[in-house]
């Protein structure tokens, strides 16, 4: 898959990471500790060491090895985060996951909805991915917010699903199939038809997460 050429709507733009984005890349992270690590992936094992460059390189790898594409989101040409498409299935499950995280700086203008539309008609377009799947903490009230405007469906109540912030965290999970969107994610956004209900987590599953 050649995914070299940046996809753009507006301000924004989503190319694959380089390894010259490590710098970059490790600077918004150490200057975001407060604002992401709530967020944040950790190991149950203990702590890990933190170098960009290496990450960087294990992201290409996936990417090299199908199993993940690694996207930067830019605003006006600056770098404002990332967005990783990661567990890759090809064969009869045909899916992949959603994570990503934005600076501060840049929350508020639109780049996130932007960047999952954009990324997820990529994997359903060229890619042909079937499934796309984002989980997420009820917690985290501005991602919620990302698959309600674009119209993801709520699937289900994980618990204890993905160790983050030093803990097993319950997330909420979110997908679409590609014959939901055959106009594509962001021009269903642009043109207002996403439904937002679609998001919408039962009282149930809300009271016990």
């Amino acid at each position: 898959m050649d995914l070299t050429a940046p996809r753009r709507h507006g301000q924004v733009s989503l190319r694959l990471v380089r390894q010259r984005d490590a710098r970059v890349l490790q600077q918004e992270l150490l200057s975001n500790r407060a604002w992401l690590r709530p967020w944040e992936a950790t190991s149950p094992d203990g702590p890990v060491s933190f170098d960009m460059r290496m990450g960087v390189r294990r992201l290409l790898q996936q990417y090299r090895d199908g199993s993940g594409v690694p996207f930067v989101m830019e605003h006006d040409g600056e770098v404002a985060g990332q967005l990783n498409v990661w567990g890759i299935a090809r064969g009869s499950l045909a899916s992949a996951t959603i994570g990503y995280w934005v600076s501060k700086r840049f929350a508020g203008r639109g780049i996130t909805p932007t960047a999952v539309a954009l990324a997820t008609d990529i994997c359903f377009s060229e890619l042909r991915i079937h499934r796309m799947e984002i989980c997420i903490r009820p917690e985290n009230l501005a991602s919620l917010r990302v698959v309600e405007k674009l119209g993801f469906r709520y699937e289900g109540l994980r618990r204890r699903y993905i160790h983050i912030d030093g803990d097993w965290r319950d997330h909420y999970a979110f997908a679409l199939v590609s014959e939901e969107v055959p106009e594509g994610v962001l021009q269903r956004w642009i043109d207002g038809r996403a439904p937002q209900e679609a998001a919408t987590v039962p009282p149930a599953d809300r009271l016990h997460a």
